[in-house]
């Protein structure tokens, strides 16, 4: 079965987001934001992929055999996608953006290109802000290991010369030192502006500037930076599973914690240098990068903004909602009628409110939900928090597997425990990944109701403003019962439940999706209308192409609409041959999964949690969830329609831009959703 490698496949997804970088339809310091995400990207990228990559390489032959691919091959192959994808980036950098920043009155200074005038305000600026913030360390034989902090910029220097005032000090001398990033309030720094052009300088030029003072009994002070990225001791359940997992538990038992991954380093960095980082810290050859001489791009999220509104995006604030009430009980209105919630367009608020509402209303009596991801004061938990000390029964499903948010999420999890609530945490082979809240109150006739929030996005307000979600406000007791069924499964995870509605990993949701695409394929062989839309971040699992691959033979229109992985590729005679596919990035990181199958004319949309991949289908709790009223699922379809037209920020799978046909009018998705939702409450009104 033909297949793109899962890494390749989203090794091109970054390379969308470089493409944004590139474009100068996107303001000018958002690309330079795409530049830090995609910087952003490649740090976790090797911290997972290249890392657990790395491990399998290590494996016994006859294991490694049975993973189906050479992990040394295609290690080989994607260092090889990141090395041009590493010169593509700096030559954006610097042949586009700094020229176009110039354009602007903006420069961004090294320390060669500043003026005597610059050199001295820099120098005191050092005195002033800096210097007491530094802390060098020696590499000399007194020091047995140097630890390197993940994805942190350090500064070594090179000492050489030292003046004769000072003879015995040793000819050469090397330090390191991290870069105070934090300390200091942010990687920039702002020079006095000269008239109507503006200079910025990196804080490492700052320290450059400053290093013969820091140094000053030797006449040469060589700096440069170097970045260490560590693996992120990605669990390979997630890769793997059964008896191969066994194996490979055993053969990576004494792998270390941490284990470097990647050290960039600047390659005009003294061979001096670069051997005593490479006896201290034990990183060899393999894991050596060569970068530039800065690194962590991501820090350019901090970037002067000059207060330029021409150099952002426009404002758009988040619609008020066409049928939910800007004031008054959200309980009431969710028990008249289903409310479909578009995020960021419209404000992650409404479900902030429900919380707070359910935690003070005297006739709530329960509050059950999972936690994937939470913001870092999250508002979220906090109402919880305030419900459980009001009396409510609370319960939460904490995922501590979150990659990356396992220290937060311990966090929360301590402050909800005291606070009096109930929570769950998953056992080591399942992760719970749905996005689920429901609430049960006492009616006026003393029968208790169930209210829900079916959502694609995590409860998170940090990202909620930044991700494109989808989220379902429903009283409907067929949805209510059913999630109560999956919370009860969450409990002990004994008994599954028996369900119409939700399609639920791990038990449920493979074989609904199978069924659903099997009638298509039926559909099709009658000769009948069938089609398949499917909107997710990635389709990576090979059962799942395979299914696809049936349907396009037998005749069945498959479009896809994929943001990041996709193994499959489309358009391929005898096998593809009717399956599109299509990727889009713009402003908002596109984040929720639409599920659309013709039904035989009966349209089926599901809105879902769960990507197409292994782990989501297998080895995680994820809830794909109808959309049963007529009107919520063709506004759904709507939001979909101007995916599948856009011809202004749509990839096809070669990551060419998708170009408008003669005569057809650029359309945009994101700003096609904002102008369309914002119109909803007038149309409404008017019907």
């Amino acid at each position: 079965m033909k297949t793109l490698s899962r890494d390749l496949s989203w090794l091109r997804f970054n390379a969308r987001v470089l493409q944004e970088a590139q474009s100068d339809t996107v303001p000018l310091l958002e690309r330079l934001k795409f530049l830090a995400i995609f910087s952003s990207n490649l740090d976790e990228f090797f911290k997972v992929r290249v890392a657990t990559l790395r491990r399998l390489v290590k494996l016994k032959k006859k294991t490694r055999a049975k993973l189906g691919e050479s992990p040394k091959r295609l290690l080989k192959e994607v260092l090889a996608e990141v090395a041009r994808q590493q010169e593509e980036f700096g030559q954006t950098f610097r042949q586009q953006l700094l020229p176009a920043l110039n354009e602007q009155h903006i420069h961004l200074l090294s320390e060669a290109e500043l003026t005597h005038k610059q050199r001295e305000w820099t120098a005191q600026y050092f005195r002033d802000k800096v210097l007491n913030l530094l802390s060098p360390v020696v590499l000399d034989e007194t020091l047995h290991h140097l630890f390197l902090k993940d994805q942190a910029v350090y500064l070594t220097f090179f000492l050489t010369k030292p003046k004769a005032q000072k003879p015995k000090l040793e000819a050469e001398r090397v330090m390191v030192m991290e870069l105070p990033t934090k300390r200091h309030g942010g990687r920039f720094v702002r020079l006095p502006d000269e008239g109507e052009e503006r200079y910025v300088l990196f804080l490492d030029d700052v320290i450059r500037v400053g290093a013969a003072e820091l140094f000053p009994a030797y006449k040469q002070v060589a700096v440069n930076a170097i970045k260490l990225s560590r693996d992120a001791e990605l669990d390979i359940e997630e890769e793997v599973s059964g008896d191969l997992m066994e194996k490979i538990r055993s053969s990576l038992a004494k792998r270390a914690t941490g284990f470097p991954a990647r050290l960039l380093y600047d390659p005009e960095m003294p061979k001096e240098v670069l051997r005593a980082i490479k006896q201290k810290t034990g990183i060899t050859d393999e894991e050596l990068v060569e970068g530039s001489r800065y690194h962590n791009f991501r820090d350019f999220f901090g970037f002067p903004s000059f207060d330029e509104p021409a150099f952002h995006y426009p404002p758009r604030p988040a619609l008020a909602h066409p049928t939910l009430p800007r004031t008054g009980s959200l309980l009431a209105a969710i028990g008249q009628r289903d409310h479909l919630l578009h995020l960021p367009y419209q404000s992650f608020d409404y479900v902030t409110r429900l919380l707070r509402e359910a935690a003070t209303d005297a006739r709530v009596s329960s509050i059950s939900i999972t936690l994937y991801r939470v913001a870092s004061k999250s508002a979220v938990v906090k109402n919880l928090i305030k419900a459980a000390k009001h009396g409510k029964q609370v319960t939460v499903v904490m995922e501590l597997k979150a990659r990356f948010d396992e220290e937060s999420n311990l966090f929360w999890a301590d402050k909800l425990k005291r606070a009096g609530a109930h929570v769950i945490f998953t056992p080591p082979e399942l992760k719970v990944h749905s996005k689920l809240l429901l609430i049960a109150r006492r009616e006026v006739d003393e029968t208790t109701r169930q209210y829900a929030y079916f959502s694609t996005g995590n409860f998170n307000e940090s990202t909620a403003d930044l991700y494109t979600d989808h989220g379902l406000f429903t009283a409907n007791e067929e949805l209510t019962k059913e999630a109560a069924a999956v919370f009860g499964y969450l409990r002990d995870q004994t008994v599954v439940p028996e369900l119409k509605q939700l399609l639920v990993a791990p038990f449920g949701l493979r074989p609904g999706l199978n069924a659903l695409i099997d009638y298509e394929i039926k559909q099709a062989k009658k000769g009948k209308q069938a089609y398949i839309i499917l909107k997710v971040n990635a389709v990576e699992d090979e059962g799942m192409i395979c299914k696809l691959y049936d349907a396009s033979r037998a005749g069945v229109r498959v479009e896809l609409i994929v943001r990041g992985i996709g193994r499959l590729v489309p358009g391929e005679p005898g096998l593809s041959d009717n399956i599109h596919q299509r990727g889009i990035v713009d402003r908002f990181l596109e984040h929720s999964r639409v599920y659309v199958f013709a039904h035989g004319g009966a349209e089926q949309v599901y809105v879902s949690s769960a990507d197409w991949m292994t782990r989501n289908l297998d080895r995680r709790v994820e809830v794909a969830f109808p959309i049963l009223d007529e009107s919520l699922r063709a506004e759904v379809r709507q939001l979909l329609d101007f995916q599948r037209q856009d011809n202004v920020k749509a990839r096809d799978f070669g990551n060419t831009f998708v170009p408008a046909a003669e005569g057809e009018k650029p359309l945009q998705a994101q700003e096609a959703t904002y102008k369309w939702l914002k119109g909803l409450k007038r149309r409404q009104v008017k019907t």
